[in-house]
């Protein structure tokens, strides 16, 4: 998983409520278990027409914003079913974090696990945020994750809260997987103790 410490990027404004795993990634892309390549599909029935053509309306589909690495949202997002791909097709479209009032509480812990930091901040502030966001790459957002800042485009600095815990694992790109090997010494040496306690039992047959 990439160490996730300071962002500084064009954020896409989308002042929705309750955009749910389904608009994420609809159900019908969700055949595999691969991370990659489900990026296209991201936001598939808002950024595309019934044709595969794209929806010009749609943020993600404008010029500024095709590489936008963040996304200011409003409450509840990434709620409805539980599905590690809603954070997969973020991730894997260049989505680094989403800032919003509230999220989906799978949505959110699934975020952490992927390497996608989901930052809650209150209404007013996210609209102040969605402002500066119009302005596309004139006024890119900074997201300090090791000062837990949000730093707007006038220098304004904004403190968000997180679990530490959470926060040691994207600072140092720790998946659960990861996590586990940081203990793989101490794991060798315990399975070689099982396997020495184990060597005088005498062999079964039949």
């Amino acid at each position: 998983m990439d160490k996730f410490t300071t962002l500084t990027a064009v954020a896409a404004p989308m002042p929705m409520q309750n955009i749910d795993t389904d608009k994420v990634i609809p159900a019908r892309f969700l055949k595999t278990i691969k991370r990659s390549g489900l990026g296209k599909h991201l936001f598939d029935p808002l950024r595309f027409n019934a044709d595969g053509s794209e929806r010009a309306e749609f943020i993600l589909n404008q010029d500024g914003y095709r590489k936008a690495q963040i996304i200011v949202s409003h409450e509840n997002f990434g709620c409805g079913s539980s599905r590690e791909h809603a954070p997969w097709a973020l991730q894997d479209f260049g989505i680094r974090c989403i800032i919003a009032p509230s999220f989906g509480d799978i949505f959110y812990n699934n975020s952490f696990k992927n390497g996608l930091l989901p930052i809650r901040l209150p209404r007013q502030v996210c609209d102040e945020l969605i402002e500066d966001a119009k302005l596309g790459g004139n006024a890119r957002i900074t997201i300090d994750l090791e000062r837990q800042v949000v730093i707007r485009p006038n220098g304004e600095e904004i403190h968000f809260d997180v679990d530490p815990f959470r926060k040691h694992l994207l600072l140092n790109g720790l998946d659960d997987i990861g996590q586990t090997l940081q203990h793989e010494t101490s794991i060798g040496r315990h399975e070689a103790g099982l396997r020495q306690s184990q060597s005088w039992l005498p062999a079964t047959t039949g």
